[in-house]
Parts: structure tokens; C-alpha cells; sequence
């Protein structure tokens, strides 16, 4: 606003005459180095506080609180002077498994008799190992001399044989093959890892093929004498533990545990093999002239 060549500056009710423009901008420039050293002021006073406040805090927890302590009771033992520095951490299971450690798997492990109940066959050690032509690299072997598996006596010739653990089906043998236990199912299990074996099966399901997978008392086989030498009808039983191709496949005896797995009841509580009535000479296969 001007009169008679004055300029009045108004802020609110407070008002400023200025003899020119030039003395107007003056007061101006004047006004925000006031305002900005103000604001600086300000800036630096509430940061002063907040150091402070932080310092005196720290100090307070440093000499006034008290000491920390531990929500619990427990602490690990102090080494020994002489103690070598502990190692890395354990990761996960030993490898190769120990001998320990497939006696815990086999031990809590759920298994099933591979053959009927309700009478329990006493197995009966054999040092034999039959099956599959075995690799020159790495030959089988028994993990004690003279128990490589179990003859269990067949009461009927025909009676069922079951899967003693849930597994998937390595091989079968379903024709010849006298001279490497006959007829035979082979199972996986643990990954692979461990097998189960069923020699001298009189018959063998058309169902079962490489990769099928069974259950614990699935009908694998009937029990018969194909492959043995002295006619005597019996199952021949073999567990075996191979981690990876790398090692030779090591035959344990099942008998220590056998004693305790659970016996499957076929129907109406009778040995499980040929049905009464049925002519068991077209059911039957003949065997081999002087087998």
C-alpha cells in the first residue's frame, strides 16, 4: 500500500511504513534470515534435549538398574582348560547307517509273519543266499557266518504268503530260476534301502509287477517247493540292507525279530492255502521231474 510515496508494510494489525520500495524488500530479507536462524535454534535445542535424554537414560541403566539375569536354572558346563574346541554340529543321520541304527529301525519298525497264523512256524537259520545274479564289485555277504535268512515250514502246500512291512516290489521272479530259489518276490523298504525276501513260491499274483506298491500282510505269493532240491515244500526269508550300489548287500537274520511280529489270521482262524473242494490237481503246477 502506498501514500505520498510511502509503502506500509501490514501484518495483522501491526503496520510498517517504508520511505521506498527498495527499503520495503530490505526489511523483508531482514525478516527471513530472522525466522531461519530462529528455526535453527529451535532444530538444535530439541536435539540437544533428545541427547540428553538418551545419555541419562544410558547412564541410569549403566550404574542404577539392576543386573540382568537368567529366566532359567540351566547352564552348559564350562570346558575344561585342556578341552579341544567343540566341532560342527552333527546334520542329520549317520552315513553309511550303522549296525545300531537298523537294529532301532527294524525294532520299531510295524512288521507282519509272512506266513498264516494262528500256529507261529519257529524259524529255522539257513546260510544260504539265493536271488538275483549279484554284481562282481560288490559280492553279498551275511552279517554273521551261517545266518543269512530262515526256512519257515509249510504245513499246506498253497498257504498264503504275506508282505512282512509296507514296501514297493523290486522284482519278481515268476518262471524258472531253480538253481537261485525258484519263484521269488522281491520288496524294497526304508527308501530302498533294506529288502525282503520270498523264495520258493509255488505262485506269485499277475497284479504284482516292479514298482507296485504293498501294504504289511498283502498276499504276495503262495508257498510251494519250486527251486528246492529235496522236494521239501517251505518258504525261504531274507533281510537284507544295501544303502546305495556303492556297497555290498549284507544279509541279516531275521529270527531275532520274527518272534515278535504279529501273525496274520486268514478267514475262519484255518491255515490259509488251497480251498476245500477245489480239484487241487488243476490248480497245482507241476513240478519238475525228480524236484
Amino acid at each position: 500500500m502506498a501514500e505520498k510515496n510511502r509503502l506500509v508494510l501490514v501484518r495483522g494489525k501491526i503496520q510498517e511504513a517504508h520511505c521506498s520500495e527498495s527499503c520495503l524488500q530490505e526489511n523483508l530479507r531482514k525478516r527471513r534470515i530472522a525466522r531461519a536462524a530462529a528455526r535453527r535454534r529451535w532444530l538444535l535445542g530439541t536435539l540437544t534435549v533428545v541427547v540428553l535424554l538418551a545419555g541419562t537414560t544410558t547412564l541410569w541403566h549403566r550404574f542404577r538398574a539392576p543386573p540382568r539375569q537368567a529366566i532359567g536354572s540351566w547352564a552348559p558346563d564350562p570346558l575344561p582348560p585342556d578341552a579341544p574346541p567343540p566341532g560342527p554340529p552333527a546334520l542329520g543321520p549317520a552315513w553309511p547307517p550303522t549296525d545300531e541304527d537298523w537294529i532301532q529301525a527294524f525294532a520299531t519298525s510295524t512288521w507282519v509273519y509272512p506266513l498264516p497264523g494262528p500256529a507261529r512256524r519257529v524259524p529255522i537259520t539257513d546260510r544260504r543266499i539265493f536271488g538275483i545274479e549279484p554284481p562282481k564289485s560288490h559280492p553279498p555277504q551275511c552279517r554273521k557266518e551261517g545266518r543269512c535268512g530262515v526256512d519257515l515250514g509249510g504245513e499246506l502246500w498253497g498257504e498264503h504268503v504275506y508282505a512282512a512291512h509296507d514296501g514297493v516290489i523290486d522284482r519278481v521272479q515268476s518262471a524258472g530260476n531253480d538253481e537261485r530259489g525258484g519263484l521269488f518276490v522281491r520288496l524294497s523298504h526304508f527308501g530302498g534301502m533294506v529288502f525282503t525276501q520270498y523264495f520258493h513260491l509255488a505262485a506269485i499274483p499277475r497284479g504284482l509287477t516292479r514298482g507296485v506298491h504293498v501294504k504289511a500282510g498283502d498276499l504276495i505269493g503262495l508257498l510251494g517247493d519250486s527251486g528246492v532240491e529235496t522236494g521239501r515244500r517251505h518258504l525261504h526269508f531274507a533281510l537284507s540292507v544295501r544303502p546305495s550300489s556303492d556297497f555290498s548287500e549284507v544279509y541279516w537274520d531275521p529270527a531275532p525279530w520274527m518272534l515278535g511280529w504279529p501273525l496274520r489270521l486268514p478267514t475262519h482262524g484255518t491255515v490259509a492255502g488251497l480251498t476245500a473242494g477245489v480239484n487241487q490237481d488243476a490248480t497245482m503246477p507241476r513240478r519238475r521231474h525228480g524236484k
